[in-house]
């Protein structure tokens, strides 16, 4: 998705590139494209050269998803809200600590350097401004989507999931909160 036009206002047709874009998203009729180039069930599967629709049913049109690349990075409420939380299975922080790192109440440390933090923590605008001053730039911190999406970007997945699985031994609570995180991890691989 390119442009943020949304249908022709003479046509009623999806504009190109468009939020409703048909070469994306699907056709707006069945078995049809958009130009009518092609018509009827005996093309189907067939991508159309002009308008480069595919010629398939619409109901495609609520399967398929576009991408809408942005300026800054922004977390997704479907990754953040839904239970359990995928971002705090996958990075086994609590929701409550990556809504305020999201909501730019608290700072990640990202990389902790040579300093004495430990990754993943959380530490409010104060104690970041103190640690600053005690520790200089030897350390990461960051807050917002960008933090979380730094985190994520550094993560092993590979290295991630072996550690899990040699860990499924222990209490009863530990291998069922490590199964969760486990299956989370594999279904991103």
């Amino acid at each position: 998705v390119k442009k943020p036009e949304t249908i022709n206002y003479r046509t009623f047709k999806p504009e190109r590139d468009g939020l409703f874009c048909a070469k994306i998203f699907g056709p707006i009729k069945d078995y049809e494209c958009l130009c009518g180039k092609y018509k009827r069930l005996k093309h189907r599967g067939v991508i159309c050269e002009k308008c480069g629709v595919e010629v398939t049913q619409t109901k495609v049109r609520r399967e398929r998803m576009g991408h809408i690349d942005l300026a800054a990075p922004c977390a997704h409420i479907w990754f953040l809200k839904s239970l359990p939380s995928r971002l705090g299975l996958v990075l086994d922080m609590t929701l409550r600590d990556i809504e305020r790192v999201l909501y730019f109440e608290a700072y990640v440390v990202v990389d902790p350097g040579m300093t004495p933090l430990k990754k993943f923590s959380i530490m409010s605008e104060d104690d970041y401004d103190a640690k600053r001053v005690e520790f200089g730039d030897e350390f990461i911190a960051l807050m917002g989507a960008e933090g979380i999406k730094k985190l994520l970007e550094e993560m092993d997945l590979d290295i991630e999931i072996d550690r899990l699985r040699n860990d499924m031994t222990g209490s009863e609570l530990k291998v069922k909160k490590n199964s969760k995180r486990l299956k989370v991890m594999e279904a991103f691989k």
